[in-house]
């Protein structure tokens, strides 16, 4: 039986002149650049020209001084290779690997290919074992660009699409910088459901001659306002980022071992022990080397494609999260940066790259690494509009009015990160639940906000986690036999996995079933209102700006309007603890 091809594939559909803007996102399959087999196999031929010099080191000293090579080695294969007079069979052998080698990376490189439709972004790849990735645009939880610093010399960069799930991420590697650049802005436009690019009017970055253009790649900024159109941007002092890495739970770590060490040989007179500190020293000084390059240049900006996140110093590294991506927010504080105010923000996202391509597993999670309550201000309004908004202003607001939806609840967040008890509209633990939380009862606690609930927790590790309702997955309530006696219980706001874990024990039993019940159906009228799959389509439809900037309810959900003791959905259900839930509650 022949095999016979299938039909083309249908040409992308159109959404105004955003399916159709550039070359690359044409429907058409595209290579990669044609430097990316050196790239990617050029590895292998330095560590065998690596070997053949280091062979050729006597020899070649040999030639330029005579007698300076040194004792010669009676089992150096150069000089057998010399002394037997096969040196072109041995050249011609080499020139054949060389080229079998070019061959199997030119043929790699040619049957990697990708294409961008109005849907999908697909990569085929593989000679003998073929392999296809299918990466849908409205499921898109981000696109990162890397640029190592060897590509980054040749003007390449990596390109990497995240998606849901484990090993699930579509790479293209590698990419002209400019070509990166440009497909992940058309990428995120054809996702966002926009009517039309705004690029297609750009005049575009003029030359200076290719020699300035790569000097000009390499040094400039990680985040440029003028390419991105950024609204806002916060950035990392330095020296702050410096001392939050001394003052932080690896430093104290490491001093106490060194105590430790010293009391040691101290006691025991056995010096010895401090040749372990040698491994010790080295290993520290390169975890903080590795996390201050990385963390250089840190920026977080907002633009109309969503949150950009930018770092690193050699190799860069810049991911720009769609709207609603976000699944999980927490606002948290080490005890030894409470002196100085500082505190940092970490993120849950439904993406786990368990493929290896990428390890930048500091932008899954971390958007301020440190900074001040001001910065967690900034950073909060750039992220929480498209986490709320929705839920706030309606699915057909503007940005703007997305904006002004989500000031009640950055202000909450803003006014809540240091107080106790029920200030701030939170129902807190009583006071029976000091036997288990003998520091934080008084501050662990919850209240919702319009479109989130809020969980403050701890009192010496101070932090706050925000979950939006669109993205909560389920809701759980735990109770053991010692929560049991003391009329307590746990709840779990369950997010996909993260860093940032949203549960709230110790809370009265009847609050927590109520927190329960509440979450569960604002959790499912938010999600119905939710638009943030495609972000960019309200500002199409018609009269879009003519709604109320900021509506009293919105699906069905009334907004919180201010500090309260109680949720306000429902009433406290009567009963103990294994009484059935209230009338409308979720089951």
């Amino acid at each position: 039986m022949t095999f016979r091809p299938g039909p083309p594939p249908p040409a992308p559909p159109r959404r105004g002149n955003a399916a159709a803007a550039a070359p690359l996102t044409d429907g058409e399959w595209h290579r990669m650049h044609p430097l990316t087999p050196l790239l990617k196999g050029g590895i292998f031929l330095i560590v065998i020209l690596g070997y053949v010099l280091n062979s050729l080191r006597d020899q070649l000293v040999e030639l330029f001084i005579p007698g300076g090579g040194g004792p010669q080695d009676d089992g150096d294969p150069v000089r057998y290779v010399y002394e037997h007079g096969v040196v072109g069979w041995v050249l011609l052998g080499v020139a054949v690997v060389l080229l079998v080698l070019l061959g199997l990376f030119t043929l790699s490189w040619r049957m990697h290919e990708f294409r961008v439709t109005g849907e999908i972004v697909e990569v085929r790849s593989g000679v003998v074992f073929r392999t296809n990735r299918k990466a849908r645009l409205d499921r898109i939880q981000g696109i990162n660009i890397s640029r190592p610093l060897v590509p980054r010399i040749f003007g390449t960069a990596k390109l990497e699409i995240a998606q849901a799930g484990n090993d699930a991420n579509v790479q293209l590697a590698y990419l002209g910088v400019r070509a990166a650049d440009d497909l992940r802005q058309r990428i995120l436009v054809l996702a966002s459901g926009a009517k039309e690019d705004e690029r297609q009017h750009d005049p575009g970055r003029a030359s200076h001659g290719v020699l300035q253009d790569r000097v000009d790649e390499i040094f400039s900024p990680e985040l440029d306002p003028a390419a991105v159109r950024a609204t806002r941007i916060v950035k990392v002092h330095p020296g702050r980022l410096i001392a939050s890495m001394l003052l932080s739970g690896t430093t104290v770590f490491i001093l106490l071992a060194v105590a430790a060490m010293i009391v040691s040989v101290a006691v025991t007179d056995e010096y010895g022990i401090l040749f372990g500190l040698f491994p010790a020293v080295v290993g520290a000084g390169g975890y903080y080397v590795r996390k201050f390059s990385r963390s250089l240049q840190y920026t977080i900006a907002e633009t109309r494609d969503g949150i950009r996140i930018g770092f690193g110093l050699v190799s860069t590294s810049n991911e720009t999260l769609p709207p609603g991506r976000i699944h999980a927010v927490s606002v948290a504080q080490p005890l030894l940066w409470r002196p100085f105010g500082w505190w940092d923000v970490r993120i849950n996202r439904a993406t786990n790259a368990g493929n290896g391509a990428s390890n930048n597993q500091q932008v899954s999670s971390i958007v301020l690494p440190v900074g001040t309550a001001a910065d967690v201000r900034e950073v909060l309004d750039i992220i929480l509009p498209g986490l709320v908004g929705t839920a706030v202003a309606g699915p057909s607001a503007s940005r703007e009015q997305l904006r002004e939806g989500s000031s009640e609840a950055v202000d909450v967040v803003d006014d809540s990160l240091t107080t106790s008890g029920d200030r701030g509209g939170f129902v807190h633990s009583p006071g029976r639940a000091a036997w288990l939380r003998p520091l934080s009862f008084r501050r662990n606690g919850y209240r919702f906000v319009a479109g989130a609930v809020l969980l403050r927790l701890g009192a010496v590790w101070r932090s706050l986690v925000i979950v939006p309702l669109p993205r909560v997955q389920s809701v759980k309530v735990s109770q053991g036999p010692v929560e049991r006696a003391l009329r307590l219980a746990s709840v779990h706001v369950q997010t996909v996995q993260g860093p940032v874990t949203p549960r709230v024990g110790a809370l009265d039993a009847r609050h927590a079933q109520q927190l329960w019940s509440d979450v569960a159906t604002r959790a499912v009228e938010a999600a119905a209102a939710d638009t943030s799959h495609r972000w960019r389509e309200r500002e199409a439809r018609p009269g879009s700006g003519a709604h109320a900037a900021v509506p009293q309810t919105a699906g069905g959900v009334t907004t919180d309007r201010g500090p309260q003791a109680a949720p306000s959905t429902g009433t406290v259900p009567p009963g103990p603890w294994g009484d059935v839930p209230p009338p409308g509650a979720a089951r």
